[in-house]
């Protein structure tokens, strides 16, 4: 079934939730689409309704916020719907949804494509262990279930989020066994002129370090976990110490535990953009691969406007503002008059970008980090692909991503991707003597999310075909 709306946004994040708020506030009817119930996205992800009564917490607070925002607006929140193929057509695109377990087509006059960013985890030898899971993972845990990862958990990883994960392990009532992280104090030593614009953060930051250190947990600067032990359940870490390139040297220490967070930044999600026709260049600034975008959200396509974390890693108030400009540029093109909103925002934007890419600044890997990598490695977790198993293949001529998907596999699974491109691409450009930027990611096909065959069928019936007798022999 075909339905229409004057704008839809894919994605219910800072970014996207604020955008379909700013175009619906100019008279045109908008559709909020996400996979999640609730909005909010990872950053202000909502309670479970199972939890009754929690503390508040800043996150908690902005997400309500939004919530009841978007609640009392004009918007049409679609829940639980997944974009799984946008088509460019004439006056739009075509976005089909699953959701409710049917295939739906909505058509739209302008897209806002507001798809956030998903999480980098270097592979180490043991990544895969039961126990073992993402800094950004285990925030949707506290945030949508205050469950805790484990009852005594090392927490591992680059920038700010290391921090908040140990704090909020904490908070919860769990034992945080040690922080390791690549990052060296003189490195968050030179953001602190770009966190200066937000000294909210900074002294919550400082907070959380503060609190770890007078609780007696060891926080081990410019060290990395090497290695993950246990077979069917984490039972301690490897760690090692990191050169200035953050290659691992010196003795190997450990530490018990039954749990460990680890992560290395976040990249941004491009796939639905270049679905929809954008071309992409590499920022490293800015977590990686971005699509081609202006700083209002507008695109090469005149009905297509991005925002928040998909393009570029620049944190969530950023994301908030830059959902905002793009929601007005869609408004805009579909004739309202928003340029003077839009002047006045883009300082705020601007700012707010200044704090989040600095944040950004602290996950860039350094040359030394693929080394944590061993030849015995799984890197694609969906098709048990090892290191040496990709290493073998781009010695054979698979120069590109797409070659090594073809060859292997790799990007194929499950997760279409996303826990092994990232470490693939750098994996080939390592081999060919080139850098990330000379190696860009697969070419995204339909559909965008794995979709059941009896979704895309409907209500199609096998007895109805009419089935010729067999011929006489």
């Amino acid at each position: 079934m075909m339905h229409n709306s004057d704008v839809a946004v894919i994605g219910a994040g800072p970014a996207g939730a604020n955008a379909a708020l700013a175009a619906a506030r100019h008279g045109f009817s908008v559709t909020l689409i996400d996979e999640q119930p609730r909005v909010g996205g990872q950053v202000w992800r909502a309670k479970s309704a199972a939890i009754l009564e929690a503390p508040a917490t800043p996150e908690t607070v902005a997400g309500n916020r939004l919530r009841q925002e978007v609640d009392e607006s004009s918007v049409t929140h679609l829940s639980e719907a997944r974009v799984w193929q946008i088509e460019r057509c004439e006056g739009g695109a075509n976005l089909y949804l699953l959701r409710q377990g049917r295939s739906d087509v909505l058509h739209a006059r302008a897209l806002i494509i507001a798809t956030g960013a998903r999480e980098f985890v270097q592979p180490v030898p043991g990544w895969t262990t039961p126990g073992v899971l993402g800094l950004a993972g285990a925030t949707a845990l506290f945030k949508q279930e205050l469950v805790l990862p484990g009852k005594r958990t090392v927490v591992s990883g680059t920038g700010p989020l290391v921090f908040y994960v140990a704090s909020e392990i904490r908070r919860l009532g769990g034992e945080v066994a040690a922080v390791i992280t690549p990052n060296s104090r003189g490195d968050w030593l030179r953001c602190l002129p770009a966190m200066a614009s937000r000294p909210d953060l900074l002294l919550r930051g400082g907070r959380w370090i503060a609190d770890l250190v007078l609780s007696g947990v060891p926080i081990y600067w410019r060290h990395a976990v090497t290695r993950v032990e246990g077979e069917t359940q984490v039972t301690g870490v490897e760690f090692r110490k990191l050169t200035a390139d953050w290659s691992p040297t010196g003795a190997v220490r450990r530490i018990e535990g039954d749990s460990l967070c680890l992560g290395n930044g976040l990249t941004p999600t491009t796939e639905a953009a270049q679905l929809a026709g954008l071309g992409l260049e590499h920022s490293p600034r800015l977590g990686g691969w971005i699509p081609l975008h202006g700083v209002d959200g507008t695109t090469d396509i005149a009905s297509i406007f991005l925002c928040g974390d998909g393009t570029g890693i620049r944190g969530s108030t950023a994301a908030e503002v830059h959902g905002r400009l793009a929601g007005l540029s869609a408004a805009e093109h579909l004739g309202a008059d928003t340029k003077g909103e839009r002047d006045r925002l883009r300082a705020v934007y601007e700012r707010a970008a200044r704090f989040g890419t600095a944040m950004t600044g602290l996950s860039l890997p350094r040359a030394g980090l693929a080394r944590l990598t061993t030849d015995e490695t799984i890197v694609c977790r969906c098709e048990s692909l090892s290191r040496a198993d990709i290493v073998a293949e781009i010695s054979s001529g698979a120069g590109s991503t797409n070659a090594v998907k073809s060859g292997l596999r790799a990007g194929m699974g499950p997760c279409g991707g996303k826990f092994c491109q990232t470490a693939v691409s750098r994996m080939i450009a390592e081999a060919e003597g080139g850098g990330e930027a000379d190696v860009p990611p697969p070419t995204p096909r339909p559909p965008l999310r794995p979709v059941p065959v009896e979704a895309l069928a409907g209500d199609f019936n096998y007895s109805d075909l009419p089935i010729p007798k067999p011929a006489p022999l």
